[in-house]
């Protein structure tokens, strides 16, 4: 089951406190044993993906759009960016139905919510110094 927002409030100091509210740092450390270095890495991997899923999303016909977004959603659930989960499912719905103009307004709702989650990475990656936990 997937956190409220209350439930990622919490973060460690070294963290900006933005990133708790795209990234649920408690699901993140769950998953990566609590090991930084992985954490940062699946970060890495994570930003990297989305970006490139985003790109071929932009033209993709509706089966391959609804892939690209099931892809991400699984992403987005590995690193606990529960928002671009939500966002993917949601395109993912969409992309097979007539109506372009909603499959195009959740793919814009999708990219919206990975830019704050690439962004927050981002924060993560500059406010910690080297040994500390992500």
């Amino acid at each position: 089951m997937e956190p409220t927002a209350d439930a990622t409030a919490a973060t460690d100091a070294t963290v900006p406190a933005s990133v708790a509210t795209v990234i649920d740092l408690d699901h993140l450390a769950r998953m990566t044993l609590g090991e930084a270095s992985l954490e940062a890495e699946v970060l890495t991997l994570f930003d990297r993906q989305a970006a490139v899923l985003l790109a071929h999303m932009r033209d993709a016909p509706p089966a391959a759009m609804a892939a690209f977004a099931h892809t991400l959603k699984g992403s987005a659930r590995g690193i606990g960016a529960w928002g671009v989960a939500e966002a993917a499912a949601v395109v993912e719905m969409n992309a097979a139905r007539p109506d372009t103009d909603g499959a195009a307004q959740a793919a814009a709702r999708l990219a919206a919510a990975v830019d704050e989650v690439r962004a927050a990475i981002a924060r993560i990656g500059s406010s910690c110094k080297p040994g500390s936990k992500t």
